[in-house]
C-alpha cells in the first residue's frame, strides 16, 4: 500500500480527509484546520485555470504589466480564465 502525505496549500497543514469524488473520478479532499473553514481541493486539476497556483501566476503577471494575451500564451489557459481572474480579483493597471 502507498502512503500519500497529502497537505493543504493555503493553510500547510495535514489535517485532510477524502471529501468524496468529483463526475469525472477525480479524489477531492477537505481541511479540517479551524482557520480553513472547511474548504474542498483537488490534487491535480483537469483545467489548468482551476489550479490555485495558475490563478496565482495570474494575478502576479498582471500586477507586473503582462498582457491577456501574453498571459493566456505562456500559462496555456484561454483568454477568457485571464480576463474572469482579473476581474474577480480587481487589478488594475496603472500606467
Amino acid at each position: 500500500m502507498a502512503w500519500i502525505e497529502v497537505t493543504y496549500f493555503l493553510c500547510k497543514d495535514n489535517k485532510v480527509r477524502k471529501h468524496g469524488k468529483l463526475p469525472n473520478g477525480t479524489q477531492r479532499y477537505k481541511c479540517h484546520n479551524d482557520k480553513c473553514l472547511g474548504k474542498t481541493f483537488v490534487l491535480q486539476y483537469q483545467q489548468r485555470g482551476k489550479d490555485p497556483e495558475v490563478k496565482k501566476q495570474i494575478i502576479d503577471m498582471a500586477m507586473n504589466g503582462s498582457g491577456i494575451r501574453d498571459t493566456s500564451r505562456v500559462l496555456r489557459v484561454s483568454q477568457n480564465t485571464v480576463m474572469n481572474e482579473i476581474k474577480k480579483n480587481k487589478v488594475s493597471y496603472n500606467k
